[in-house]
């Protein structure tokens, strides 16, 4: 096997929401639903936060709040570009389901609607033999995680950890062009 090819497996061999044969990567349908949920649970802890704060109740769950909801929608992102990616969306679907992250609560309702269409895959489309070969830039790219899982999956923690270091370091949204 080239150090270029990607394990092959059928799509009947990851039962629903599981890691197919060749990777350890959860399923883009799994990894979606997980994502999306969670930017939606960080989204009311900080909204809780926000009405504890401007409610004079108390400032204590702000860095928490803000902290944890910051990180997730990053990390939702990631994921959803990876998506978009595995299943071929349309700039507009695609830029949806990341977009969608910045109005409370949307991406699980978004997620909710694409599994009602059986999307995302449950399956890695270049993992388990629909597409053997990578067509682009980004399908190598996405192959590549794929095939190096666990340093791809440190790679983009530290990434994200960079990108929100240099928001923490901005300071808040409403603060930027102050």
């Amino acid at each position: 096997m080239s150090p270029n090819a990607i394990p092959n497996a059928t799509s009947d061999s990851a039962p629903h929401g599981t890691a197919p044969h060749g990777t350890v990567m959860p399923g883009p349908r799994a990894l979606f639903r997980f994502f999306a949920t969670a930017e939606m649970v960080t989204w009311a802890l900080l909204i809780l936060a926000m009405i504890l704060k401007y409610t004079g109740t108390t400032e204590a769950l702000m860095p928490a709040g803000g902290g944890a909801h910051g990180f997730v929608f990053l990390c939702y992102a990631v994921v959803s570009v990876g998506v978009w990616i595995n299943q071929r969306w349309s700039a507009g679907r695609g830029a949806a389901a990341v977009l969608l992250a910045v109005v409370p609560f949307a991406t699980l309702p978004f997620e909710r609607s694409l599994a009602k269409r059986g999307e995302p895959d449950a399956t890695w489309r270049l993992v388990d033999g629909r597409s053997p070969r990578p067509a682009g830039f980004w399908e190598s790219l996405e192959a590549w995680v794929l095939r190096n899982v666990i340093l791809a999956a440190i790679l983009a923690v530290a990434a994200v950890a960079v990108v929100f270091s240099l928001l923490l370091l901005a300071g808040p949204p409403g603060e930027w062009f102050s």
